[in-house]
């Protein structure tokens, strides 16, 4: 694409974001400052539509974007900069948040959704790709003991383990020792079993810690957690979808924590992953775009943020906030140093 159609496209969509209402020649003559007449733009915006980056709905001689007038304005033309009181209120959000896991990345989808008008999601980390941070073992009574780990997704696994006999202080430390030492930076799915340390004692008690971190992941550990904030967006957003059942179709994915984790395991990619309209293989949002990107944590892949709305969204804006969101919520779920 030249450069003058190029810049009549991004006039037209920045222009159709804003109003919603299809754009003629004069608007776009005006807003892409190429200082050329209507007619020239008009003849242009023939050739985009020819080409199928625009169309125009029934007999309107206003044009709109299609799925690939999109594509090529994210991938080409849209500047990703989050706009300042945005930024603004990202930062203040991770500098004052010291929530729980599941709080912080429920009040993590909330600002999400604030700052791009748009449903929000956050998938958690996948319990099978935690890893220990450490162990230890607090004593509650004469015989009883309770396993404390700490996991990298933010997780802390507490178990219950009542002994034979009264255990001293010294062997519980040992244990304890044992346990940090050996099992810290294994994956909590598959703790391998504490090498012996020839006290009896200890290998005992340690042994009976890991086994009950086993069963305690064995028990049933949930899928990804999904948290959905600004669902209500959605509906907001009625004109913007051609059909109003969409919008119930959408509410009801949401709805589904399965088909929001299949949703982001589907599509996301190291990066900020886009996609628009028909490029989405589920039908119920062929109307909508999603904008995702994966957060880390310890350099390792921990879970995902991202928003759901309408094609007629401001990508840029979107684009900036999901990166800028996913970057600072690992970091802040990270440990210092």
């Amino acid at each position: 694409m030249d450069e003058r159609k190029a810049a009549i496209l991004k006039a037209l969509i920045e222009e159709y974001v804003e109003t919603g209402q299809p754009v003629g020649s004069n608007t776009v003559a005006r807003g892409a400052a190429l200082g050329v007449s209507s007619a020239t733009v008009r003849n242009e915006m023939a050739l985009l539509e020819r080409e199928g980056y625009v169309t125009h709905p029934h007999t309107s001689a206003g044009r709109v974007p299609t799925d690939k007038g999109y594509r090529h304005f994210v991938d080409h033309l849209a500047r990703k900069e989050l706009q300042p009181g945005a930024r603004q209120e990202v930062t203040s959000f991770f500098a004052t948040a010291h929530h729980a896991l599941e709080d912080m990345l429920h009040e993590t989808s909330l600002l999400l959704s604030r700052i791009t008008a748009h449903a929000a999601v956050v998938v958690g980390p996948q319990p099978d790709a935690a890893r220990v941070r450490s162990i230890q073992l607090v004593r509650l009574h004469e015989t009883s003991l309770l396993v404390v780990a700490v996991l990298s997704n933010g997780h802390v696994e507490r178990q219950y383990i009542e002994l034979g006999a009264e255990v001293d202080d010294s062997r519980i430390g040992a244990a304890s020792a044992v346990l940090d030492t050996q099992l810290r930076d294994a994956s909590f799915a598959d703790l391998p079993a504490p090498r012996p340390t020839g006290d009896s004692v200890t290998d005992q008690l340690s042994s009976q810690a890991r086994d009950a971190l086993v069963t305690r992941f064995a028990e049933g550990r949930p899928t990804e957690p999904v948290f959905v904030g600004g669902a209500s967006r959605i509906a907001a957003d009625l004109e913007a979808f051609t059909a109003s059942e969409t919008v119930g179709r959408l509410l009801e994915v949401l709805e589904h924590q399965y088909l929001v984790v299949s949703l982001v395991r589907d599509l996301i990619d190291q990066g900020v992953t886009v996609r628009i309209g028909s490029e989405n293989q589920l039908a119920d949002l062929r109307e909508c775009s999603v904008v995702l990107a994966r957060f880390d944590v310890e350099g390792r892949a921990a879970g995902t943020v991202g928003i759901l709305g309408p094609t007629r969204m401001n990508y840029p804006q979107a684009m900036a906030a999901v990166a800028a969101v996913s970057h600072r919520l690992g970091e802040h779920l990270s440990p210092p140093g």
